[in-house]
């Protein structure tokens, strides 16, 4: 998946668990219950999974469960919206190209796997 060029600032990553999917389709930004701070060494791990997450043909659902927001010093970044269903991803940034707002992932892809993973361990069991 490409990446804003800010992602290199980007020192803090809330993850966000979406309550309300179908508020995406024309949202203009991530809404939901920010369930984990990732901070630290996690910061550049997380995008490099998202950045390695390798593309798909798209399907139509859009009905993502979980997003990030990458903070830097001067404050939010971007944010995305995954729906692992659909394959779909969106993004929110200042100055993000138009072709980067809406992107496409395989979500079976093992890299894919490993970030629901990570997502779904901030949820308290």
């Amino acid at each position: 998946m490409l990446l804003p060029l800010t992602r290199n600032k980007a020192e803090l990553i809330e993850v966000v668990r979406i309550t309300d999917p179908a508020r995406h389709l024309m949202s203009d930004e991530l809404t939901g219950d920010t369930v984990a701070i990732w901070e630290g060494d996690d910061v550049p791990e997380a995008l490099a999974l998202v950045a390695e997450l390798p593309g798909s043909e798209p399907y139509r659902c859009f009905l993502p469960g979980w997003g990030i927001r990458a903070h830097g010093s001067t404050g939010l970044l971007f944010e995305i919206a995954f729906c692992f269903r659909c394959h779909g991803a969106r993004l929110w940034g200042p100055d993000l190209p138009p072709e980067q707002r809406g992107q496409t992932f395989d979500g079976g892809s093992p890299t894919a796997l490993e970030l629901l993973r990570r997502f779904r361990s901030c949820l308290p069991d």
